[in-house]
């Protein structure tokens, strides 16, 4: 199943041009056969980030979002707040697995991560880190298979349906 996906980079310093992390996510979804439906870039400011979400959360051709950017401990990291703000239900296991896997690479400074995971309007939104390191091990080891159909035992993509389920 081909999985739409919003591509949304949270950053004061970087452009399309040189936004390396959210070139290696596009370089991932066009390898694993998703559609990128839209990309965007924009500053580390909350009420942006939402008013981007919001509209994504209202395109019935987007399935999936992923943010990169924001998700550190400064205080211009403000992305989980966003993600807070346009929440249904929070996925824990998300940020506690990537924080797991990033343990292996970076040791103790996963720690300072808080990638998270949210679902908002019948959709999944992943708040990645700005690194190319956390958006490869993100993508490598959690989301390239829940985001594949054929993942078994389960995969977030075959929820997709009942997600808006009351």
């Amino acid at each position: 199943m081909i999985v739409n996906i919003a591509l949304l980079t949270v950053t004061d310093t970087r452009t399309i041009d040189n936004d390396k992390s959210g070139a290696i996510l596009v370089k991932k979804i066009k390898e694993a056969d998703h559609n990128l439906i839209d990309r965007k870039i924009c500053k580390d400011n909350k009420e942006d980030i939402i008013l981007i979400l919001k509209e994504w959360l209202k395109n019935n051709d987007v399935d999936v979002i992923i943010t990169t950017g924001g998700t550190g401990l400064t205080g211009r990291d403000i992305t989980p707040e966003a993600l807070n703000e346009i929440a249904d239900k929070h996925i824990p296991g998300f940020g506690e697995i990537f924080r797991y896997i990033s343990l292996k690479t970076i040791g103790t400074s996963s720690i300072q991560s808080r990638a998270c995971a949210v679902l908002a309007n019948g959709k999944y939104v992943f708040a990645l880190p700005g690194s190319s390191g956390g958006v490869t091990d993100a993508w490598d080891k959690i989301l390239r298979y829940q985001l594949d159909i054929k993942n078994k035992p389960c995969n977030f993509i075959e929820l997709l349906p009942r997600l808006k389920e009351k």
